[in-house]
């Protein structure tokens, strides 16, 4: 039998500042569909924000798929490739994506195939609980992604074709 992919799912922001708790949330709803589905091969994680020791963590996966609430101009939500040649910052409150990519890429001398899902938020008081638009964002990324991840090999192919990217 063939041996499922190792994907990574990590959602990262503050659940305590509205909207930008997306990305955990988005986590926290996709592990209880996989258990409740049986899948396996999946890991989760989450934090307030990427750091440096992610880059190992990623290294030892087949995907990886950031989640992040989005200020963009978008409808409700979308998945960019990250690689390590663009969005490579770093401070000392904050890694981005792509940073990680390139770091994994330094020090590991490997790279999964790393996505982010960008999820459309609007308020970002200090408060918990997601607005209700956002909630509605959520829920269309996570419709999307049981699809997708029941099929997870679509995330190998070089290109993006017929997901629903953010260009």
């Amino acid at each position: 039998m063939k041996e499922p992919l190792k994907i990574l799912l990590y959602g990262y922001g503050n659940p305590g500042r509205q909207d930008d708790g997306l990305g955990i949330a988005f986590v926290d709803r996709i592990k209880e569909w996989v258990n409740v589905e049986g899948l396996t091969g999946f890991d989760f994680d989450s934090n307030y924000q990427l750091n440096i020791e992610d880059a190992a963590t990623i290294a030892e996966k087949d995907i990886v798929i950031f989640a992040d609430a989005s200020i963009e101009d978008m409808d409700d939500f979308c998945l960019s490739a990250v690689d390590g040649t663009k969005d490579v910052t770093f401070t000392t409150h904050a890694a981005s994506p792509g940073y990680i990519v390139q770091l994994c890429e330094e020090l590991f001398d490997h790279t999964p195939p790393v996505y982010l899902l960008h999820i459309k938020g609007y308020e970002w008081e200090f408060m918990e609980g997601l607005t209700g638009q956002a909630q509605k964002n959520l829920d269309a990324a996570i419709e999307y992604f049981q699809n997708l991840l029941k099929h997870p090999e679509i995330l190998l192919q070089t290109h993006l074709t017929g997901l629903k990217t953010c260009d």
